[in-house]
C-alpha cells in the first residue's frame, strides 16, 4: 500500500513539473512572438494582423495615453487575463536611402587596447611577466606616466624613455579609469618592455545597408568585437571607404564563407566618417567624397521602412553585393522573434536564390548589413551565419537600427 502511495505521488510530482514547464514554456513563446514595443505610422493607424494568428491573444480597445506622444495598449490571455502592455509609438512611415553596396571599414580605438599580456626574456636571463594579473584583455591605455596615448605608435615612443622605474598606466576599464603602477623589464636587446600585447585599429569589409536623408549612414547590423578579447571595439573615429569584391570563398556546414575585396585607402575613396561602434552596428556621417570609380559601386535606393509588426514569415529578398555589383535575390523569411536578448538576432532568413546560393553558398562573411525587404519595404538587415547552414542566417529590424 505504501509502495502504490509513493508511486501516485511520484506521478502527481511528475505531472506537476510537466504542468509547470508547459506555463512557462508557453509564457516564453508568447513573449517572444509579441513585442514590448511598437512603432506605427501615424497616418496608417494601428494593424496587428500579423499578430493576429497567435492563440489565445487579444488586444485591448482602451489604452493608457502617456506623456511621451506614446500610448499603452493592453494585451490578455483568453480575454480575461492581462498578459503584458505594448508601448505604442506612432511615427511618420520615413523612407530611407536603401544601399547594399560592400565598404571597406577602417577604425581607431580609443586610446590602445590590451589584447594580453606576455612573458619577456630579461637581460640576466629570467622569464618574466611584469603585467600579469595588473592588466587584462579589453583594458585601454589612455595615458603613460599622465602623456596621453592615442595609438600603438604613442605608447612605442614613450617606452623608448623609460629606464627601469616603475611606471604608472592610466587604464580604461569598464567605463572606469584606473591607474596601474608597472616597472618595465629590459629584454635580451636591452629595450624596455611592458609585457603587453595590444592593438590600435581594425578594418574590414562589410555591407552599408542604408543612408538618411539627412545624411546619416548605418551598416553591418552588428557591432565590430576584437577577435581576441570578444569585447565592443570603444572607437574614436574612423572611415567608411568603396570596396571592391574580388572573389568569394563559399560557404558550407561548419565552414562560413567570405567576401574578399580590395580597399583603398585614399581619400578619393572615402565616402563616409565613422563616429559609432554600437551593438546594432556602425554609423556615421555619409560624406560621398569619393571618386567617380567609387561612385558606380555605391548603389541607393528610395523605400519605405516596415516595422517590426509588418513582417511575415514567407517570402523576402537581400540585397547585397557578391563581385557583380549590387542585385536583389530571393529569400524567405522563417522565425520572426519580437523580443529576442539580442536585437540582431531577431528574425531567421534563408537564401533560396539559386543563383547566391550557387555563388556563396548563402550567407558569407561580408554580407553583414545587406538590407532585407518584404512587400516593397526595408524591414531589416542581415547579421549572422549559421556555421551547421550557411544558407540562413539572424536578422535585426530595420526600426532597431535606426533608433540609435
Amino acid at each position: 500500500m505504501n509502495q502504490k502511495r509513493k508511486y501516485r505521488h511520484f506521478i502527481l510530482f511528475c505531472l506537476v513539473l510537466d504542468l509547470l514547464a508547459v506555463v512557462f514554456l508557453g509564457y516564453r513563446y508568447l513573449d517572444r512572438k509579441i513585442p514590448d514595443e511598437i512603432h506605427i505610422d501615424r497616418n496608417s493607424g494601428l494593424d496587428f494582423s500579423s499578430l493576429s494568428g497567435i492563440p489565445f491573444v487579444s488586444f485591448g480597445d482602451t489604452i493608457t495615453v502617456s506623456g511621451e506622444g506614446s500610448y499603452q495598449l493592453p494585451c490578455t490571455l483568453l480575454g480575461k487575463i492581462h498578459f503584458k502592455d505594448i508601448k505604442v509609438t506612432p511615427t511618420e512611415a520615413d523612407s530611407i536611402l536603401v544601399s547594399g553596396s560592400s565598404v571597406g571599414i577602417y577604425m581607431e580605438t580609443s586610446g590602445v587596447l590590451v589584447i594580453d599580456t606576455g612573458e619577456i626574456l630579461s637581460s640576466d636571463g629570467q622569464i618574466q611577466d611584469p603585467a600579469k594579473n595588473l592588466l587584462k584583455p579589453g583594458d585601454y591605455i589612455v595615458a603613460l606616466n599622465q602623456q596621453k596615448i592615442s595609438c600603438k605608435q604613442d605608447l612605442i615612443d614613450d617606452l623608448k624613455d623609460l629606464d627601469g622605474s616603475a611606471v604608472t598606466v592610466s587604464i580604461r576599464r569598464e567605463n572606469s579609469l584606473v591607474p596601474v603602477s608597472l616597472t618595465p623589464v629590459q629584454d635580451s636587446s636591452g629595450k624596455y618592455k611592458l609585457g603587453i600585447w595590444v592593438r590600435d585599429d581594425t578594418q574590414g569589409i562589410g555591407t552599408l545597408t542604408f543612408v538618411t536623408e539627412n545624411g546619416k549612414f548605418g551598416a553591418l547590423g552588428h557591432g565590430i568585437s576584437d577577435v581576441d578579447t570578444g569585447n565592443l571595439l570603444s572607437i574614436k573615429g574612423g572611415k567608411l571607404y568603396c570596396a571592391q569584391i574580388l572573389g568569394v570563398q563559399k560557404g558550407a556546414k561548419g565552414k562560413p564563407g567570405e567576401l574578399s575585396g580590395l580597399i583603398r585607402y585614399r581619400n578619393d575613396n572615402v565616402i563616409g566618417t565613422i563616429n559609432s561602434n554600437s551593438e546594432n552596428g556602425i554609423y556615421g556621417n555619409f560624406t560621398g567624397n569619393f571618386g567617380s570609380d567609387s561612385q558606380q559601386s555605391i548603389a541607393l535606393r528610395k523605400m519605405k521602412i516596415g516595422y517590426k509588426q509588418e513582417l511575415q514569415v514567407g517570402p523576402a529578398s537581400i540585397l547585397c553585393n557578391v563581385g557583380d555589383g549590387v542585385k536583389e535575390y530571393g529569400a524567405k523569411i522563417t522565425r520572426i522573434d519580437m523580443n529576442h536578448e539580442d536585437s540582431n538576432k531577431s528574425f531567421v532568413i534563408q537564401v533560396t536564390d539559386p543563383e547566391l546560393i550557387d555563388t556563396t553558398g548563402g550567407i558569407v562573411q561580408g554580407m553583414s548589413g545587406s538590407p532585407v525587404l518584404q512587400n516593397g519595404k526595408v524591414v531589416g538587415a542581415i547579421t549572422h551565419v549559421f556555421v551547421q547552414d550557411a544558407a540562413s542566417g539572424y536578422g535585426i529590424f530595420i526600426e532597431n537600427m535606426l533608433d540609435t
